[in-house]
């Protein structure tokens, strides 16, 4: 009876803990004002890639991101975001060709990609785009994300203030000299990510 009561009151306590930890606004406007720095647990960058002709569109994954921006509802079109990626941190599933792909990159010259926005515009209720330089295998060029907001509010437990976005955007290989792959994969390349800020 009392190892039942335990258990229920536990499960109760989960549950509000998970209540508690949802987003409490969906709109940027009412998200606090501070720094966030990425949760570097909770942010994925994939990568998708047309295989040859277009058999497939192959998969990858980024692991080491890191980051953040300083945020002003009051004034969020001023909203400055830093991300970088570990190019060596790609993800294929094979540990060999991981160290393959990493080497098209060049990661031992240039050991970090990264993006740095210029601009945020609102193209919707937490829509918007966010438009910056990415700096990736030595070249630096401008690319625009679209950009959804998921939310914002107490982590679990009520702990801190956290932001969530997920986003999309489109490079071309070529672009940035990445040409060692020329004839295995196409040039369009798509960018998918699932972020979350911490207030710090």
């Amino acid at each position: 009876m009392i190892r039942s009561a335990l258990v229920a009151a536990g499960f109760s306590l989960l549950i509000a803990c998970a209540a508690s930890a949802d987003p409490v606004t969906h709109d940027p406007l009412k998200a606090p004002a501070g720094t966030y720095e990425l949760d570097k647990r909770h942010a994925s960058l994939v990568v998708k890639i047309p295989h040859m002709g277009g058999f497939s569109r192959y998969t990858m994954r980024f692991d080491a991101l890191a980051g953040g921006f300083t945020y002003d509802p009051a004034a969020w079109q001023t909203t400055k975001v830093t991300i970088t990626v570990d190019p060596r941190s790609i993800d294929t599933g094979d540990a060999n060709f991981n160290k393959q792909v990493a080497g098209y990159f060049h990661p031992e010259k240039y050991p970090e990609i990264t993006f740095v926005s210029t601009s945020l515009a609102q193209t919707g209720d937490g829509q918007g785009k966010l438009s910056g330089d990415l700096t990736f295998n030595g070249v630096t060029k401008p690319v625009v994300l679209d950009v959804t907001f998921n939310g914002a509010g107490p982590g679990l437990l009520g702990a801190g203030t956290r932001m969530g976005f997920s986003g999309a955007g489109r490079i071309k290989r070529s672009d940035f000299g990445v040409d060692a792959v020329r004839g295995y994969a196409g040039d369009d390349v798509d960018l998918l990510f699932e972020v979350e800020f911490v207030k710090k």
